[in-house]
């Protein structure tokens, strides 16, 4: 099958009028004219999903192709997507049908329809991409001569990745945060390419022309990918602001320059090396879609696609309006409407009509209620924010089974959680039913100061005399839910996708082979898409680059936690690697398939507390290098899938990933320190509303996980002991969904049920709610299944532009109205922005309330 895939050319051949002629192994003496009319044409173009182009283009490749090329590689087909909720059913069982009859091989003539039609699959998946969502904004053709690495590009990148990380990282302490992703970077950039274009001289620097002429697509990416790295502040800044002030541990040693950028160094390189060493089972198979990526694609493809095909739509019209025009005009209308959910008139954000019936009734703003109550509301929100506010994933981005997946899962968990609330179990009747708050045993926050000495350390005696942590209903719900996500994505994994890790480990040996390997072929060149052949033009990035960045970045995390007195062993750093190691390549599938990332974040509290009892800052090293490590290596396999898909270069894109991550560590570790220094910051009267929700956050979570510890959280004796029936719960749902789709395979329901998605869906809880949840689903089946179903080419041409154009224009709008109004202080009082504070959501209420001087649970002495 090698020698078969290595032959294929990715450059389309001409398509003849006639249609060509059908295999001569089929027929010698029929035309396909004959045999598959015209109608047969338009049932297979609805039935694979493929617009009219891309029908052409694998007519003219399925000619080419034999009938054992066409069963080797359906063979493969169906090991690696036989259990890919992506790829349609309907082909799967077309697949079985084809390979299950030996008649069709001895006979091949009386079978003509099917083995066309397995032709056309078979030249889609090798000279294109099996999904239509990636046919429909990446290209299978490259131009190996187009400008990419440029000094134009390089200047650009490196100026957003400074501009990007200094915001956010400033703005990262403020109630509420702003963030400017790296869509923001994508649409400005373009402009400024062009301007270069245009103005700066044709001259040569170092050999390198200054200006190479057209502003690529290539080029462009190149930045964005500069700038998506560079946009996020180091996860280790949350470590230095608890050590620093004296508001939390007030270890003034902690603002040393080169322990701040140690730790920064160390966390955000770290995730570079086990990003390429994963990137054979993330990046190159085509199974991984990377569904986020194909948004930033879409933007990429308005501003340089060149051609503009007419497409047939709605109300059965022609549109030929481009994407770059179509793109100008959805940001212009979402930039124009969300100044009134964000600013004009906030109840169309936080649309609770229900609570605003009855603002003090307790069980309606507990079920229905958005800020403190569960969100079960049909008509929940009109603001495209809301719908990406948990993950940064819209409907329109990840596939409808993965939103549906989510909905369902968030659905399941409403009864759960109100049962656990309205029973009383926990003591939660005491406390507000949705909120991810730490309280005490009369219902106030949990004063951690209460319970530690001058060091940060438990003092038991004062815990003893003080009270347990509770938690609300939801937040116990989200952490059975955290405890099962991880059993049940390993055992997902082992069920569903063990062939693929094997061709993965297959092809990481063979790349350290002397003899040539096949560059991102799956199980070693055996099955590759035409997106690997063209990526082979370019030389990759040998294995020990990874692994030098990986060794360099361990010695930067080691020095950190070891020249200072941070009351940790430096084993920490290799801790993040074993988990990471044990979750990469489970959660990168996931998150590559589904959009779902799968976040360390809880089990390396869980288990980092279980090291280090009573050490909180000692717990905040295993936190940060038990999350970040996997975390950041999943975010930079999605960079280089999109470098994959715009045939970027891969030391290219290498060398661009590492200078603009080390530009944007020391500019964000700069601006750390300032921030450091202004007065009362973190404090209820902090200048420009530097008040560190997020901090005072990780803070909390550092004594409790680390002060207190899991062990008598969740430890036996401990207060939520029974919450441990999550681990075992996660394999329970893998393993039943497993079997429900093996005693039913044909079941296309059944195929579309994800256990980690289910469950991550049971996570939207805490402070979130499934009102969030709910107005996506009809968006989902409105885009992914409805219009892509009907009228495929104008989905494929307009459905990922629109994604963007929205999120572009919902950031632009809050970063204007930000610095224009909110800044200064403007506010716009009227009902429509106070509505939506009233009564039970405005105060949380609860179902039971402590007596005066009193408190609920065991007394003084009487807790573990």
């Amino acid at each position: 099958m090698a020698s078969v895939i290595e032959k294929a050319e990715p450059a389309m051949p001409p398509v003849s009028s006639d249609g060509g002629s059908l295999n001569r192994e089929i027929s010698d003496e029929k035309k396909r004219g004959d045999s598959i009319n015209k109608s047969l044409d338009v049932a297979i173009e609805h039935e694979f999903a493929i617009t009219d182009e891309d029908y052409a283009q694998a007519k003219a490749v399925a000619d080419q192709m034999s009938l054992a090329e066409v069963k080797a590689l359906m063979e493969n087909v169906i090991k690696m997507h036989d259990r890919d909720p992506n790829f349609p059913m309907t082909i799967i069982e077309k697949i079985r049908q084809f390979l299950g009859n030996d008649a069709i091989f001895q006979h091949p003539e009386q079978h003509e329809e099917l083995v066309y039609e397995m032709k056309l699959e078979a030249a889609l998946i090798t000279n294109n991409s099996p999904y239509a969502e990636v046919r429909s904004v990446v290209s299978n053709r490259d131009d190996p001569e187009m400008p990419c690495g440029t000094i134009r590009a390089w200047v650009i990148g490196l100026c957003f990745a400074a501009v990007l990380g200094f915001i956010n990282q400033f703005f990262s302490v403020r109630q509420p945060a702003i963030q400017l992703m790296a869509n923001v970077a994508q649409l400005l950039s373009f402009p400024l390419g062009k301007a270069w274009e245009r103005f700066m001289p044709h001259a040569t620097v170092f050999g390198l022309p200054l200006n190479p002429g057209h502003f690529s697509k290539k080029e462009h990416m190149l930045v964005t990918i500069m700038a998506n790295v560079g946009y996020q502040a180091p996860y280790t800044a949350n470590i230095i602001w608890v050590q620093k002030l004296p508001g939390y541990y007030n270890q003034a040693w902690a603002g040393n320059f080169g322990y701040q950028i140690l730790l920064a160094l160390g966390t955000n390189f770290i995730g570079y090396g086990m990003a390429g060493i994963a990137r054979r089972f993330l990046v190159y198979p085509s199974y991984c879609v990377w569904p986020a990526s194909l948004v930033t694609i879409a933007l990429n493809q308005s501003f340089h696609t060149e051609g503009n095909s007419a497409v047939k739509g709605w109300f059965n019209k022609v549109y030929t309006m481009s994407r770059y025009k179509y793109f100008l005009l959805a940001f212009g209308g979402m930039f124009l409407y969300y100044w009134f959910p964000y600013y004009i008139f906030q109840a169309l954000s936080i649309f609770s009509w229900m609570t605003w019936i009855a603002p003090d009734n307790v069980s309606l703003a507990a079920i229905t209620g958005w800020n403190n109550g569960l969100g079960l509301n049909p008509v929940s929100t009109f603001d495209w924010n809301t719908l990406t506010a948990y993950d940064g994933t819209d409907p329109l981005m990840v596939p409808f089974f993965s939103t549906c997946n989510k909905v369902v899962g968030s659905l399941l968990a409403v009864p759960v959680v109100a049962a656990i609330w309205y029973s009383n179990a926990w003591n939660t009747g005491y406390l507000p039913i949705n909120s991810n708050r730490v309280y005490d045993n009369t219902g106030a926050r949990y004063n951690v100061s209460a319970i530690t000495d001058s060091h940060g350390m438990l003092d038991v005696e004062k815990y003893r005399a003080y009270s347990p942590a509770y938690m609300a209903a939801g937040n116990l719900v989200i952490y059975i839910a955290f405890f099962a996500i991880y059993t049940a994505s390993l055992t997902y994994i082992a069920l569903n996708h063990w062939f693929e890790v094997k061709m993965g480990f297959k092809n990481l040996f063979n790349s350290f082979r002397r003899t040539k390997n096949q560059q991102g072929g799956e199980a070693g060149g055996e099955y590759t898409d035409v997106h690997n052949r063209l990526m082979r033009r370019y030389p990759e990035v040998p294995e020990w680059w990874y692994a030098v960045c990986l060794v360099v970045a361990i010695a930067f995390g080691v020095a950190g936690v070891a020249a200072y007195p941070t009351e940790t062993t430096p084993g920490v750093v290799f801790y993040g690697l074993a988990l990471c190691l044990i979750f990469i390549i489970p959660v990168g599938i996931i998150k590559s398939m589904t959009g779902i990332e799968v976040t360390l974040n809880v089990l390396a509290e869980f288990t980092g507390g279980a090291f280090v009892p009573g050490n909180a800052t000692s717990l905040n090293f295993f936190k940060s290098f038990g999350y970040v490590t996997c975390a950041h290596a999943v975010w930079f396999a999605n960079d280089l899938k999109l470098a994959h898909y715009i045939k970027i270069p891969p030391r290219q894109t290498f060398w661009a990933q590492m200078c603009a991550t080390l530009v944007s560590t020391f500019v964000c570790t700069a601006i750390l320190n300032f921030q450091m220094s202004l007065p009362d910051v973190c404090t209820p009267h902090a200048p420009f509303r530097f008040t560190c929700p997020g901090i005072n956050t990780f803070f909390t979570a550092s004594v409790l996980w680390g002060t207190i510890g899991p062990h008598r959280v969740f430890g036996a004796g401990g207060t939520y002991t029974a919450t441990l029936v999550g681990w075992p719960l996660g394999v329970v749902i893998a393993l039943a969904m497993y079997g429900l789709q093996r005693l039913f395979p044909r079941s296309s329901f059944l195929r579309q049920m994800h256990p980690v998605a289910l469950l991550y869906g049971a996570m939207f809880l805490a402070p979130y709610n499934v009102g969030y949840l709910l107005p996506c689903l009809p968006i989902a089946y409105f885009s992914w299944v409805y219009t892509k179903k009907r009228h495929l080419a104008f989905w494929s041409k307009y459905n990922f532009v629109t994604s963007a154009a929205f999120s572009v224009g919902v950031a632009l709008t809050g970063l204007v109205c930000f610095f224009s109004l909110q800044y200064t202080g403007v506010e716009l009082k009227w009902w429509g922005n106070e509505v939506i504070y009233q009564g039970c959501e405005e105060t949380a209420c609860t179902l039971y309330q402590v007596p005066e001087g009193g408190h609920f649970g065991p007394g003084v002495g009487q807790f573990f």
